[in-house]
């Protein structure tokens, strides 16, 4: 045999061998994977809002939840089952996180540098699923293929993630702040836009700062005629005017309304301090926010709750023990930029009135009947990193005043019937996907228990969230 053909086939054979190996290879990420799972014993909120039930059984078969019931000692497992002993451990539903990013902000900008945010491939997807995030819509993307790769690999199951509703590039006017955008030319090109990304693939878009209202309802109108929604993060139009125009979902909440704004003009995006100082002074219980959360319940239009970006922009918030387990997985530069710009805040002062505002208003919004959803945010000057701030978004709504198993379902459940899939995801109950957190306490009763996440099922595999962790350590904000 001919020495270049023996080579050849030696070759193929050791690929081939290699190839074969790694796909025998197991998850350095996966702790359980069985075909039939019991959870036995264990403390169940469910997701819906119900109080906790305890010593509970819940079956995980073919990746799907196939029963939940009582820990009866004489119910028989299910023949082959693998049973776990939760005793003393909490489960609830696999959070759904909707507002939340692939990317994070890089540090060393230098004076009069561009705003530009780095793709955090690797650290994102799977601080997202460690911190109990199974499902995630990326709240504006700046580099929408690298997304939508992201999700294609974790849906093949090459990379480790949460579920993935992509959200097309930002839907910008002129005045964008950031170098990745693009400034949208007119209601043209705001429906070419949102017509080319629906087909590429995207399952939501998102307005931003400084379009147009004309702009934005082509937006609407094209995203409606792909079945797709669409959400905004918006200064130049108000909330009341964007509900009018049909948007479906509104970020931050009152804190980046600006209609209240003395002098508003229409289409035109105040100052930050103008805004600022109009929302500061609000009284959510008065009668022209009230006119609004009403008039935003009555279009269906959902709000997204994410208090743990907005926190970080007031005085020495969140405490720093609350933040040791996120800064460990920055990078050094990104530590120290994130510690410097906190000083910074704490020493000029921070929008804590701001802050409280936005508190009361997530409280009022929902006693009117609103839908309101949960995300973290994880740009700002860096204060929020995936899968902790999340975490962190659920201890803030409940000091603003909602129940621990209310908070859980504003970040489980709500996120899941606004996208329409409560019939699949959100919620511990006979037939949905096994996306399943499981805690070592009880966040019923001290809500911070919420980050002691042991376990985190998605479609029935156990991820290791320690080991997520740690492959990603001083990570973000490099990748």
């Amino acid at each position: 045999m001919p020495i270049a053909l023996r080579t050849s086939i030696l070759c193929a054979l050791l690929s081939l061998s290699l190839s074969s190996s790694a796909q025998q290879k197991p998850s350095p990420f996966v702790k359980q994977d069985a075909p039939v799972l019991v959870l036995d014993h264990v403390r169940l909120i469910d997701g819906t809002g119900a109080a906790p039930q305890e010593d509970m059984r819940v079956i995980i078969a073919a990746g799907k939840i196939s029963a939940v019931s009582a820990a009866n000692a004489n119910a028989a497992y299910p023949p082959d089952a693998k049973v776990l002993d939760m005793t003393g451990k909490t489960i609830l539903p696999g959070l759904v996180g909707m507002h939340e990013h692939l990317f994070y902000p890089t540090p060393r900008r230098p004076a009069g540098g561009a705003y530009f945010y780095g793709e955090a491939v690797d650290s994102a997807p799977r601080l997202y699923l460690a911190g109990g995030v199974t499902t995630a819509r990326t709240g504006g993307s700046v580099d929408a293929y690298t997304d939508l790769e992201l999700k294609r690999a974790i849906d093949a199951g090459e990379m480790p993630g949460p579920k993935l509703d992509v959200t097309g590039p930002y839907l910008e006017g002129a005045g964008k702040f950031a170098i990745q955008m693009h400034q949208l030319a007119g209601p043209e090109d705001a429906a070419r836009l949102v017509d080319y990304w629906a087909g590429e693939g995207v399952t939501s878009f998102k307005a931003y700062n400084y379009l147009t209202p004309q702009e934005l309802k082509a937006a609407i109108d094209h995203a409606h005629a792909h079945g797709l929604k669409i959400t905004g993060h918006l200064c130049s139009i108000g909330f009341r005017e964007a509900a009018a125009l049909g948007i479906d979902n509104l970020e931050h909440g009152i804190s980046e309304d600006t209609e209240f704004s003395p002098g508003k003009k229409l289409g035109v995006c105040p100052s930050r301090d103008a805004l600022r100082a109009s929302v500061e002074n609000l009284d959510v219980a008065g009668p022209e926010v009230q006119a609004m959360i009403r008039d935003l319940v009555a279009h269906h239009v959902a709000i997204t709750s994410t208090l743990a970006i907005i926190e970080t922009f007031a005085t020495n918030r969140p405490p720093m023990e609350r933040e040791n387990a996120a800064l460990r997985s920055l990078t050094l530069e990104a530590a120290n930029e994130y510690l410097v710009r906190r000083a910074v805040i704490a020493q000029r002062g921070g929008e804590d009135k701001l802050f409280a505002t936005e508190m009361r208003f997530e409280r009022a919004f929902v006693t009117a009947g609103g839908l309101l959803m949960a995300g973290c945010d994880p740009t700002g000057y860096g204060g929020v990193v995936p899968g902790f701030g999340d975490q962190r978004n659920i201890e803030l709504l409940v000091e603003t005043g909602f129940t621990p198993v209310q908070a859980i379902q504003i970040a489980t459940l709500n996120g899941a019937k606004y996208m329409g899939k409560d019939a699949i995801i959100g919620s511990i109950s006979p037939g949905k996907a096994a996306d399943i957190v499981v805690l070592g306490g009880n966040p019923a009763e001290k809500i911070e228990n919420i980050e002691r996440v042991e376990l985190v099922f998605k479609d029935g595999v156990g991820y290791d969230p320690v080991a997520l962790i740690q492959s990603v350590s001083g990570l973000v904000g490099l990748r």
